[in-house]
């Protein structure tokens, strides 16, 4: 863990956020305000610790109530349905107050007490520093799936940012000013940090199993993230349909002369029936995946005119004075 003495960060001038997304965590959340606030109390002058409920089945928001009671520093939203985490912190990120922004898992696998790692590294003139665990403590499947989805972020960040992603997260407040009129019900944190950010790195720090419960991941869930990622920040399946297109397009000229000299030099020229009709089935499947790809677009245009929106409040619990707003 880490030492907090050892690590410069400077209280005088450090506020915090952190924003934590909760799903079905009700066991917990009293450890982790518990350990924030040990971590936390000597490295800000001020900070504050925002759970967002994303509807969760269990008794978490009754927790959250009772720990924005006991703690003044504790806040509490509570979404209307469950949206997802990253609808879920971008709810708390553009509540945020302070200076310098966390986000954390509710699960306690991003140990509190790493979190001076991160402040002191942003502290070097970083827009954005994550924390990568040294060694992931996730089920075979998971490692497997978090693996593809960072390949993705490679692809729609660029290698340098895709390369640094993580869910345990420090970053400056005014990079929200870069995606204060995004309007997207589907949406990525990583990638909406990505268009402001300018200076990025890592720190390692250590991965604690999980205490409670499973993770709301499904290896379904993530391969769906992963799509979503490519269709919804990318070019590059538009991209593969046309150089698909332009492949076979070429192939099929080949084959066009192929068969017209064959016609000619042969006297007992035989068309191939099984043949034509495997290359017909070949383009049709072409064709109709280009289609998909170019519909996926099309209907993500839709949704975004029909201004589906992100997340709805339910209900905000706290105290929520002096709030900074996204455009400042």
């Amino acid at each position: 863990m880490a030492d907090n003495e050892s690590l410069k960060v400077q209280p005088d001038s450090t506020s915090v956020s952190v924003v934590v997304p909760v799903y079905n965590s009700e066991t917990t959340l009293v450890e982790l305000v518990d350990r924030l606030e040990a971590v936390l109390s000597p490295l800000a002058h001020d900070f504050e610790v925002i759970f967002v409920n994303d509807g969760s089945k269990d008794n978490s928001w009754h927790q959250i109530s009772t720990l924005v009671e006991r703690k003044k520093f504790v806040r509490g939203i509570n979404l209307m349905q469950n949206y997802g985490q990253h609808n879920a912190l971008i709810a708390g990120i553009q509540s945020c107050r302070y200076d310098i922004i966390m986000t954390t898992d509710d699960d306690l696998q991003h140990p509190p007490e790493e979190i001076p790692k991160l402040l002191t590294k942003l502290q070097e003139g970083y827009d954005v520093v994550y924390g990568r665990p040294k060694k992931r403590h996730h089920s075979a499947w998971r490692n497997i799936s978090s693996k593809t989805l960072k390949t993705v972020l490679r692809l729609v960040l660029g290698a340098e940012m895709g390369g640094h992603s993580s869910a345990f997260r420090a970053f400056r407040a005014n990079l929200r000013r870069g995606f204060s009129g995004f309007k997207d019900a589907q949406l990525s944190v990583d990638v909406l940090l990505s268009w402001s950010a300018a200076r990025v790195t890592h720190v390692l720090v250590e991965h604690s199993d999980r205490r409670a419960g499973q993770s709301g991941y499904t290896l379904k869930k993530l391969m769906l993230l992963a799509f979503n990622m490519l269709t919804g920040y990318s070019t590059l399946p538009l991209r593969i349909a046309s150089g698909l297109g332009l492949i076979t397009s070429i192939y099929g000229l080949i084959l066009f002369f192929y068969v017209v000299i064959q016609r000619f030099i042969q006297t007992n020229y035989v068309p191939g029936f099984t043949f034509l009709a495997a290359e017909v089935a070949l383009f049709a499947g072409l064709q109709l995946f280009a289609i998909g790809v170019i519909g996926e677009y099309v209907a993500r245009l839709h949704f975004r005119t029909m201004g589906k929106p992100p997340y709805v409040v339910r209900e905000e619990i706290g105290d929520t004075t002096n709030r900074n707003t996204v455009a400042e």
